[in-house]
């Protein structure tokens, strides 16, 4: 029986189905935040500590991880997602999951403006890589 245990749990873990699990990409977006230093630090100071819910939202959606940079006003975030991820589906799932996400959004959405080139009232855009290099 044990043999048996672990014939199956070996064939549930082989490559061929871990595979499927990890064909994730890597997205890049940017977006401004508001001219004041001010708003800034507090769109900054809110990142320090993002409520439990948003994160559960993320998890809930299928986000594998999130990662924000900032330089001035320029804010860049790397996202990793299911490589065939519809970023839009995957957005309304993660407030779906509570009303404080869709709070989340909301707050934050005041303190960001679109980068040069978006279209009126866009915000976060998908930057396109251009340029690899790889060992």
């Amino acid at each position: 029986m044990a043999s048996i245990i672990f014939t199956c749990s070996f064939i549930m873990c082989s490559p061929a189905n871990s595979d499927k699990e990890s064909a994730l990409v890597e997205k890049v977006f940017v977006v401004n935040t508001v001219d004041n230093d001010k708003k800034l630090n507090e769109y900054l100071a809110y990142h320090k500590q993002i409520w439990p819910e948003v994160e559960a939202g993320f998890k809930k959606a299928g986000y594998k991880s999130i990662t924000l940079y900032h330089f001035n006003d320029l804010i860049v975030m790397t996202i990793m997602v299911p490589e065939n991820a519809d970023l839009n589906e995957m957005g309304k799932l993660a407030e779906s999951y509570s009303p404080r996400c869709a709070e989340w959004n909301k707050l934050m959405n005041t303190y960001q403006k679109g980068v040069n080139g978006t279209s009126e009232g866009q915000k976060w855009v998908e930057v396109i890589p251009f340029y690899k290099f790889k060992q």
